[in-house]
């Protein structure tokens, strides 16, 4: 259990360092990453694979948006698997949108590597007008 938590907390340093050669570090050769239906710019659904993840959900949300992913809560699941409550903050880089939006990881872990990411978050939590 305290492994998979390592493994989780690592991931937020990595996110908020924008620290790509650590995500690719921490991603097992066979993760699997599912994206929240409905999230902006096309990065929901199913990314399989390192890179699909590295590119294609979390470069492309941080071209477009300055975001801090703040977790709050790591609940063990067996020995394998933690969920993370938390919230993401930031807004658009365009500054039209804010972004204040839960969001529940679960995450799972093998040998110290992340094997699967599942997030689940209000995505229109994702594009607050700004006024």
């Amino acid at each position: 259990m305290a492994d998979t938590v390592a493994v989780a907390q690592r991931l937020y340093e990595c996110l908020a360092n924008a620290d790509g050669r650590g995500l690719s570090e921490l991603l097992a050769d066979d993760f699997v990453g599912v994206v929240s239906d409905g999230m902006p710019h096309g990065v929901g659904g199913v990314h399989r694979g390192p890179a699909a993840m590295i590119t294609g959900v979390w470069a492309r949300i941080a071209e477009r948006y300055n975001i801090r992913v703040e977790p709050q809560q790591y609940l063990a699941v067996g020995d394998d698997r933690v969920v993370v409550l938390g919230c993401y903050r930031g807004a658009a880089r365009d500054g039209t949108t804010a972004v204040d939006a839960a969001f529940a990881h679960v995450i799972t872990a093998r040998d110290g590597r992340m094997t699967a990411l599942r997030q689940i978050t209000d995505t229109a939590r994702w594009s607050i007008p700004v006024s």
